[in-house]
């Protein structure tokens, strides 16, 4: 196989030079590039390009976001951030994620050549995970299918039925998309994205001003209600749990499952206990199989189950290894998921 071709775009010499070095310890990584700008860098690439950018933040003539968004649209191609100012789930890292980031590794204010160089094993891992992702414009739906927003009482109604969600590479845009096209009539939700601890907070803060639903980090004891959608914080795992005829959730500590705290399969699993027939799962874009087992479960105990299909996934892994599974009924491309859960719902 061909090597992965990575272009370097940081301000920093030193960081282009310790970077490169790490990622030749790789024989499957060639660096065929890099530049101290976007500016320089768009020209570089042009009609050469690499299969990974890895963009710095701050840089002179042009931000590592503005280029990201630039490179998206004329251009998409798999972009990893790593930048001192992508820490803990500042704005910035979520703006570099809803503009297509694959993923955001944090550099820190100090210590960075001995940084990169320790952790030259978590960038080469990295980049091939970006490699195998396949980015592509976000779907559209038809205006009328846009979610309204939902009046004051429709959010605080005990939920029936709820709706658990999983995802993770190339899950925050698949997200995005889905709750910004649901109504605040459908069932309460819980999802797990694989986030890093403190992003998630930021990320749901985004998704709330998108969507009709409510959406907010996931805490200890919340209900799950009626036009509101709960994520896992990072670095939590998160749980459905019955009270009487209500559902809430538990977010607590716990070990790593399938190399992820949240971990889908924990939400899935649960709410395959207590859910049963009253639960819709949805697996989406991600690496891995991360969720596979959880939806199977689900699927065992009655629920009505989805699955993302490979055309429309950035990374097919958890999907395909949920339909492998035989956990799955229905394949669908992202733009028709919203469409489904409103049909399911009546």
């Amino acid at each position: 196989m061909s090597p992965t071709r990575v272009f370097l775009v940081d301000d920093s010499a030193v960081v282009r030079q310790v970077l490169q070095a790490a990622l030749a310890q790789d024989p499957g990584i060639e660096i065929v590039g890099s530049a101290q700008d976007p500016i320089f860098a768009w020209q570089r690439i042009q009609g050469n390009w690499p299969d990974v950018l890895i963009v710095d933040i701050e840089m002179p003539r042009m931000d590592g976001i503005s280029f990201l968004r630039k490179i998206m649209a004329e251009h998409p191609m798999p972009v990893i951030i790593c930048s001192s100012l992508a820490e803990s789930g500042t704005q910035f890292a979520i703006d570099a994620l809803a503009a297509g980031a694959v993923q955001i590794i944090t550099k820190p204010q100090s210590g960075v050549k001995d940084f990169l160089q320790r952790d030259a094993q978590s960038f080469i891992q990295a980049v091939k995970g970006a490699a195998r992702a396949r980015i592509r414009p976000a779907p559209s739906l038809p205006h009328n299918a846009v979610a309204q927003a939902p009046s004051a009482l429709l959010s605080q109604r005990s939920t029936e039925k709820v709706i658990a969600i999983g995802t993770s590479t190339g899950g925050t845009q698949a997200l995005e998309f889905v709750l910004s096209h649901l109504p605040a009539t459908l069932p309460g939700i819980v999802i797990v994205q694989h986030m890093p601890e403190k992003f998630t907070a930021a990320f749901a803060a985004r998704l709330n001003t998108v969507s009709a639903l409510e959406v907010r980090e996931a805490r200890d004891g919340d209900r799950v209600l009626s036009g509101r959608a709960l994520i896992a914080p990072g670095g939590k795992h998160t749980r459905l749990v019955r009270s009487g005829a209500q559902f809430q959730v538990q977010v607590f500590d716990g070990p790593m499952v399938k190399h992820h705290r949240p971990s889908v399969d924990v939400l899935f699993r649960s709410v395959a206990e207590v859910g049963g027939r009253n639960a819709w799962g949805v697996i989406m874009t991600g690496m891995g199989d991360d969720g596979a087992q959880g939806l199977q479960a689900m699927h065992q105990a009655g629920a009505r189950t989805l699955a993302q299909d490979e055309e429309s996934c950035v990374v097919f892994g958890m999907p395909k290894e949920a339909i492998r599974l035989g956990g799955v009924d229905d394949i669908l491309p992202l733009a028709q998921i919203p469409l489904r859960l409103i049909q399911l719902a009546g």
